[in-house]
């Protein structure tokens, strides 16, 4: 029994083969995600692709950035992979008429409407972990997501980005919401890191500022949804709680995500000062706390709930992997800042829940979504999209904690190569 457990402790050999096997397994599980244009299709239970469901642009990007960290891992295929998703990106996904990225498109192929800011920042994640892995055509399109982003996205009065134009970007919808501006964090980082491009690491910075600011007023709880004039909105869609992209209330998963990114950010722009970085750092443990005190167990049973309200109750009990890969990550990324074992200890229980209950052990990957009595279910989502947040979860627990994780990836292949 004791060694089974050590495969769940950090920093033990058990632990890292652990994330090893888990690895591999999903990179052989998303092989089928092409569509014949490069646009990925939404994988089913056992990696078989749903082709009546829409393909989408956030999916396809999630992909294209994950092969491309495959290739510096030497998964067979990956090159391969991670150019037909960039086809897509080049291809059907792109509107040729008013530039950007289309949302996706149909089973059929037509174009969905609107151009939303989350997609993009996934098209800059994933065209600088292509830029990486020396994937033809990355740097270009790279450059064109900037420009376009750099246009339409950013706002450099307020030092954050808008959310969603109309298609032909005439007409800029007055929600703002902070899930695109993480992304966008994360896209800015990883930007900085592959190009040298400290201008984008500056602005990550001025969103995570805001962000501290709204929830240290919030109980460390963050506020989502905002008006146009950057006022919250903490009653938005509570008439939907269980909405996949805007939920009603505090979403603990986020908390979390975003304790890790304030975290890299602070490490890496204070990398001597570590009175200057201090403040980001005790911030990014109170959004771990509060998130992971409200939401770990909260009914009594395993798995982080879905959303709370502004109390800390939970309001969708139900479990999404994204979540648990998030709380991995973050947990093994503050115990590696800090030192303080309940993190190391956190950590260990994240990793035996996910091998007991979240793990598909018949068909491969996570379940996306499971209620508080551990049965999978599919209300939000439902299949298994792709593989973004488990596959990163294999990796940031042992990659450098300043560094975003193509780069972090990357850098440590090249050395291996040298040595």
């Amino acid at each position: 029994m004791e060694k089974n457990r050590k495969k769940y402790r950090i920093d033990t050999e058990e632990n890292k083969e652990f994330l090893k096997e888990i690895r591999e397994n999903l990179l052989a599980f998303g092989h089928k995600f092409p569509s014949p244009q490069g646009s990925s299709y939404y994988l089913g239970d056992d990696g078989t692709p749903w082709k009546e469901r829409k393909r989408e642009t956030w999916i396809t990007c999630r992909m294209a950035h994950v092969y491309s960290i495959g290739t510096f891992l030497g998964h067979e295929g990956s090159k391969e992979l991670a150019d037909a998703a960039l086809k897509g990106l080049r291809g059907e996904l792109y509107d040729q008429t008013n530039g950007g990225w289309y949302p996706g498109v149909t089973a059929e192929g037509a174009a969905l409407p609107d151009k939303q800011c989350y997609g993009h920042a996934f098209v800059i994640l994933a065209a600088s972990s292509a830029l990486l892995a020396g994937r033809p055509g990355a740097r270009e399109l790279l450059e064109e997501a900037l420009e376009l982003f750099d246009l339409r996205f950013w706002d450099e009065k307020e030092g954050l980005a808008a959310d969603t134009w109309n298609t032909d970007f005439s007409v800029l919808d007055d929600y703002r919401g902070l899930n695109a501006n993480m992304h966008t964090v994360e896209a800015f980082l990883a930007v900085a890191d592959a190009m040298g491009r400290e201008m984008y690491r500056t602005r990550a910075g001025r969103i995570i500022d805001h962000v501290i600011s709204w929830a240290a007023a919030n109980e460390w709880r963050i506020p989502e949804h905002f008006t146009k004039e950057w006022k919250p909105e903490l009653e938005y869609n509570k008439e939907r709680p269980a909405d996949p992209f805007k939920p009603y209330g505090a979403t603990p998963g986020h908390g979390i995500e975003w304790g890790r990114l304030i975290t890299q950010w602070a490490l890496s722009v204070f990398r001597e000062d570590e009175q200057a970085r201090k403040p980001y750092l005790d911030a990014a443990e109170k959004l771990y706390q509060r998130a992971v005190g409200d939401a770990w167990n909260a009914d009594g049973a395993p798995g982080i709930v879905y959303t709370t309200d502004w109390k800390g109750e939970p309001v969708i009990h139900d479990r999404m992997h994204w979540t648990l890969a998030e709380a991995i990550n973050t947990s093994a990324v503050l115990y590696r800042t800090t030192g303080k074992e309940r993190y190391a200890s956190d950590y260990a229980q994240f990793m035996e829940y996910l091998d007991n209950q979240v793990l598909d052990h018949v068909n491969g990957s996570w379940f996306h979504q499971m209620n508080e009595k551990g049965e999978v279910t599919g209300s939000v989502w439902p299949g298994k999209s792709d593989l973004y947040h488990a596959f990163q979860s294999t990796l940031i627990p042992y990659s450098r904690t300043d560094v975003s994780v193509a780069s972090a990836v990357y850098r440590k292949s090249c050395c291996l190569e040298q040595a």
